[in-house]
């Protein structure tokens, strides 16, 4: 079947965050511009035309969807008595935080990265300890040492870890992985794995979930997923995580259910189900024109924005500029990029203080819209090499 990736669907005044300011192109939040899997909109449709709306349980199909998915794409075996539905990533992240420290505890972040693993730790009373990834030369690699010295603080129960990293666009390898996980597993600290944008891995590289490294390791983490960013159906507010440990599964279940945060409404629950199970050729096509608009975009810097460095894209559809080369912190770039031509993409400062000098672009859009972006980044660009 063939998916028109290129079709222009007007966003504005459809209440949509991305598409908030008028005349703005925007290029910014996590989420894309194209139409879901068409077999989940039909079943939305049908699940509109029955007109009853009343409250819903979340049916074994749900789960069974979720375990297939995962065992099919990844390689890995989840019971369905594991897995938690919630209503997105980051209020089930909240909830770990909230059920497995106490105030005062500390927990690692790796900048640069998604910026609400800082607002999360903040709301938690805890204390944020930064892991910087090292940076050279256009690629990102994890600090163990620095990652050592920091986990032995007993004061330190959690790492909040990004599979794959975003806004870096990296895969981490398995060695890497288990790595992380030895030093974790040594020093006590959990691994919260956000695994959000493990589907969207380019040909070359592959997933590990964290949870398949081994018992030890599963039994040491909890896995955070959904199909929203992999489906666009972040607006439909469905997610889920799972884990082996019961013990931390039970903790994180009960505040959750603390804060009335375990009822699914019955167009996520659908809307997951179908996107599993009929939604895989349709992601395949979208992978490719994924990669093919950072190419685009890889090209066009090559020609035309030389100071500007593209980190080379593995997964996500969200590609970081290196502007280190520009002279000037990443907000005043967006700044000047938003008053005059009305582009609209992330500062990296927004990231942690070490993805300052950088930029966050989100290609996830027809291919007309990722042009016209790059031509008014390549006129702002030009104006701040005049000074």
């Amino acid at each position: 079947m063939e998916y028109n990736f290129d079709e222009l669907i007007d966003r504005t005044n459809t209440g949509s965050v991305k598409w908030s300011k008028p005349d703005v192109l925007p290029m910014w939040v996590a989420d894309m511009d194209f139409k879901t899997v068409p077999e989940v909109t039909q079943a939305l449709v049908n699940r509109a035309s029955h007109g009853v709306f009343g409250y819903s349980e979340t049916p074994i199909s749900f789960y069974d969807a979720i375990r297939n998915w995962w065992k099919k794409r990844h390689t890995l075996q989840v019971e369905n008595d594991w897995i938690v539905a919630t209503p997105g990533v980051m209020p089930a992240l909240a909830a770990a935080v909230e059920a497995l420290t106490s105030e005062g505890d500390k927990i690692i972040v790796q900048p640069p990265v998604y910026n609400h693993f800082f607002i999360t730790v903040k709301q938690s009373h805890c204390e944020i300890v930064e892991n910087n990834l090292l940076y050279d030369n256009g690629n990102y690699q994890i600090d163990f040492e620095d990652l050592e010295t920091k986990a032995a603080d007993p004061a330190v129960k959690l790492l909040l870890f990004s599979n794959p990293h975003n806004p870096a666009g990296r895969v981490w390898t398995k060695e890497e992985l288990q790595r992380l996980g030895e030093i974790c597993i040594r020093h006590n600290v959990i691994v919260l794995s956000d695994e959000i944008h493990s589907d969207l891995v380019y040909d070359d590289f592959k997933h590990v979930p964290f949870a398949s490294l081994g018992e030890i390791y599963a039994q040491n983490s909890l896995t955070f997923s959904s199909p929203s960013k992999t489906f666009n159906l972040a607006g439909l507010q469905v997610a889920y995580f799972f884990t082996e440990n019961e013990s931390f599964r039970g903790m994180v279940k009960e505040i959750l259910t603390k804060w009335e945060m375990t009822m699914l409404n019955i167009f996520a629950i659908d809307s997951l189900i179908v996107a599993y199970e009929k939604g895989e050729q349709w992601l395949e096509s979208l992978k490719k024109y994924l990669y093919e608009n950072y190419q685009y975009l890889r090209d066009f810097c090559q020609a035309k924005l030389p100071q500007l460095s593209v980190i080379p894209l593995q997964s996500t559809y969200l590609v970081w500029l290196d502007c280190t080369s520009l002279g000037m912190p990443s907000s005043t770039i967006t700044d000047r990029l938003l008053e005059h031509e009305q582009l609209w993409l992330n500062p990296g400062i927004k990231f942690g203080q070490a993805g300052d000098q950088f930029l966050r672009i989100n290609i996830a859009c027809p291919r007309a819209l990722l042009e016209e972006g790059l031509k008014r980044l390549e006129k702002e660009y030009k104006r701040i090499l005049r000074g």
